[in-house]
């Protein structure tokens, strides 16, 4: 094992890498707003291993870690492709691109995966990028294609390895890897220890850096909730109804599970979304965004969204359906309780239900009241039928609600620009006035249709 680092470096131990940290450490903290690294995110500024596992549970600012190692690693750009990075999710993949492409001053970072324009991709290959964010299924097609060559990429960064393992994708990896003849730094993260290394990659003496049992546990507590019903949809109101404003993910075992308390929500006037495989990207992706800006602060998912999602703040988990497995409980409360938050994990139990060994509570609760300050939503979103391909950026979608809309700088919340659409947060209160007010505008030149999201 590594012995962890107990600070950043100082510059005179780092001035051989090709980007400098203090620009790095900048970006970090004017970009994300990460002032200080954790103990995880020190190590990585300082190591200059080249043949890395890191071991270590998602909310625990592991991107950020493994950015950090990558871009030191990265020389100017030169028109070859440097790096490449592999997740085994699309919406993992983007997490990865918006974290990396605001630090990697004067580097080009691009986002591949299914569902996504190939015409799109195929012409942001037309300036060759410096580094690559892909799942590994849509990286094999373009080299498939002929349209990418991966034989000169350096650096290798296969993040959540375990989970494309469980997804199918080792023989994708594989194929890509033997294409990849110059790779000299490899970076493997998992959230849970490998049982073997890959026979693709040159692993041999590979340093494991393990911080997967490092103090989350204590940042979580879980509750007991009891019910003599066997149908746990009317005791999951009731908890819900008890909690203080926050949000929180409901997970169930199956789709169809996930679709029936989802409607059963609705009925209830609940602000709910829901998340699940059978849906299509744009769709889940819709459920994650309208989740994270506050428009549906309650979400049902399967075991899907337990992992490789960009969710921000979730104060509340709830187990509707008794974990499968130790992992899926550990992936779960992994959403919760992150980057030194306090979370609560909740497990409805009914009479007579066989519990996994696997699952263990602190205390027990049974909600009887409803909470004053409950669960709810003040923010509506609004939909523009443009986006980045169209030149809409933030700012002008920000300054057009603003300028046309009438809203206050702190009535407009979070604004997601996608390749031709985007989506803005705004207060519920004064949404009907503000489509009523922007209707007759132009946005940036640009005749933009905007509606409400239902």
């Amino acid at each position: 094992m590594l012995a962890y680092a107990k600070r950043v470096p100082t510059i005179s131990h780092i001035i051989y890498y090709f980007m400098d940290i203090r620009l790095i450490l900048e970006r970090l903290r004017e970009r994300h707003g990460i002032a200080a690294l954790n103990e995880m995110q020190q190590l990585m500024a300082g190591t200059d291993k080249r043949k890395m596992i890191l071991l270590a549970p998602t909310g625990s600012g592991k991107t950020a870690a493994f950015a950090i190692r990558l871009l030191r690693d990265l020389k100017p750009s030169s028109g070859k492709l440097q790096a490449v990075v592999m997740a085994p999710a699309r919406e993992l993949v983007l997490q990865i691109a918006g974290v990396v492409r605001p630090v990697a001053a004067g580097l080009k970072t691009v986002a591949f995966y299914g569902g996504h324009s190939m015409a799109d991709e195929v012409n942001s290959l037309s300036v060759m990028p410096d580094i690559i964010v892909s799942t590994p299924g849509r990286l094999l097609d373009h080299i498939t294609r002929g349209t990418l060559d991966v034989g000169v990429v350096k650096s290798l960064v296969l993040d959540e390895y375990d989970k494309s393992l469980e997804l199918g994708f080792q023989d994708e990896m594989r194929r890509i890897a033997r294409r990849m003849k110059s790779v000299d730094m490899v970076l493997l993260t998992s959230a849970t220890r490998l049982e073997e290394l890959p026979d693709f990659l040159p692993m041999n003496g590979a340093e494991t850096i393990d911080f997967t049992t490092r103090g989350e546990r204590s940042r979580l507590q879980v509750v007991r909730v009891n019910t003599p019903l066997r149908d746990k949809l009317q005791p999951l109101a009731d908890l819900l109804r008890s909690l203080s404003n926050g949000r929180a993910i409901v997970f169930v075992n199956h789709r169809e599970s996930a679709e029936r308390v989802y409607e059963f929500l609705k009925k209830e006037r609940f602000p709910a979304g829901l998340y699940h495989g059978g849906l299509e990207q744009r769709d889940r992706q819709l459920a994650v965004d309208l989740f994270n800006n506050g428009t549906t602060p309650v979400l049902v998912s399967t075991d899907l969204g337990s992992r490789g999602l960009d969710i921000d703040d979730v104060n509340y988990i709830i187990h509707y359906h008794m974990p499968l497995s130790p992992e899926s409980w550990t992936h779960r409360n992994g959403r919760t309780a992150r980057m030194g938050a306090l979370g609560t994990a909740y497990v409805i139990i009914s009479e007579e239900e066989n519990v996994p060994g696997c699952v263990s509570w602190d205390r027990e609760y049974v909600p009887r009241s409803v909470a004053d300050d409950g669960i709810r939503s003040d923010v509506a979103t609004l939909y523009f039928n443009a986006g980045k391909k169209e030149k809409i950026s933030r700012g002008d979608i920000a300054g057009f609600l603003m300028q046309k809309g009438g809203l206050a700088k702190e009535e407009v919340g979070k604004i997601i620009v996608n390749d031709h659409s985007a989506i803005a947060a705004v207060a519920r209160d004064k949404a009907a006035k503000t489509l009523e007010a922007v209707a007759p505008y132009k946005l940036k030149n640009t005749r933009v249709k905007v509606s409400l999201l239902k």
